[in-house]
């Protein structure tokens, strides 16, 4: 028996809608398979991991440079103290300076020199004296002679 001519088309429609499904159907993705989806979760742990690490070692290079600026910092202190002590020293030594109330400030080896000298020649005197410590980049004289 031979299907009727209606029939062979139904047939050939449904033949070609089911391969247009068919072709529809592949041009849509897949869901990932669980291995797939396992890698994709590796390769994010990886670049997630690749940042903090990159990350910490630039938090790394920070806390060094922090590390050397404080230490600097730390020895400018310790030289400037030094160079104010040395300063005040040879100030006593000083027979005509001895006696006189003297401030010594020192930042950064800039000493300033503040208070009252009896004469001209005592004010050249304590500049002098700073100026020779070792350690001394500039010297700022404020003293001011004392009125007679």
């Amino acid at each position: 028996m031979t299907p009727a001519p209606r029939a062979l088309q139904r047939l050939a429609l449904l033949g070609l809608m089911a391969g247009a499904l068919g072709l529809a159907a592949c041009g849509k993705e897949k869901d990932p398979t669980v291995g797939q989806q396992i890698d994709a979760t590796i390769a994010q742990t990886e670049q997630q991991a690749a940042e903090a690490r990159a990350s910490a070692e630039a938090m790394a290079r920070q806390a060094q440079t922090g590390m050397a600026e404080a230490a600097d910092s730390v020895s400018t202190t310790v030289r400037d103290v030094a160079i104010t002590t040395a300063i005040k020293a040879e100030l006593a030594r000083d027979s005509s300076l001895s006696a006189m109330d003297i401030s010594v400030d020192t930042e950064a080896g800039r000493v300033q020199l503040r208070g009252t000298a009896p004469d001209a020649m005592a004010r050249d005197r304590a500049l002098s004296l700073a100026s020779g410590v070792d350690g001394v980049v500039a010297v700022d004289n404020e003293l001011v002679i004392a009125p007679s």
